[in-house]
């Protein structure tokens, strides 16, 4: 079994900044992509930004040029910076982890989230 634990959220004014991390542990042997989604009430689960083993990222265009993601491939970490926060960026955020949990099958991916965390912005 793999565990994401997510730390970070919470209240922000507009414009303001929150860094979000996640660490993953458990049985892992590889993890694939990391990555951020967002999700309100009544509606799909969406991504935020994905980082890839060899760093490629990729964003929504919402938050193109405020949020930065960054993993740590020795601490199993992802970390997502947020910057000029905006009420819209008010949602649960869900750190994602795509993990081979062991040698034998190097190449079977399984697909992790964690427990969420709750990012509001508001005056």
């Amino acid at each position: 079994q793999v565990q994401l634990v997510e730390s970070g959220g919470g209240f922000v004014q507009p414009g303001g900044s929150l860094r979000l991390s996640c660490a993953a542990s458990g049985s892992i042997f590889r993890i694939r992509d990391m990555g951020w989604y967002r999700q309100t009430p009544g509606k799909q689960r969406d991504l935020v930004a994905l980082i890839t083993t060899g760093d490629r990222t990729e964003y929504a265009d919402s938050v193109k040029g405020r949020f930065a993601i960054s993993r740590d491939n020795a601490k199993n970490t992802v970390d997502l910076q947020m910057n000029s926060l905006k009420p819209e960026d008010t949602a649960v955020y869900y750190c994602n982890a795509v993990v081979a949990t062991s040698p034998l099958y190097p190449t079977t991916f399984y697909n992790y989230w964690g427990q969420g965390t709750q990012v509001t912005v508001s005056s």
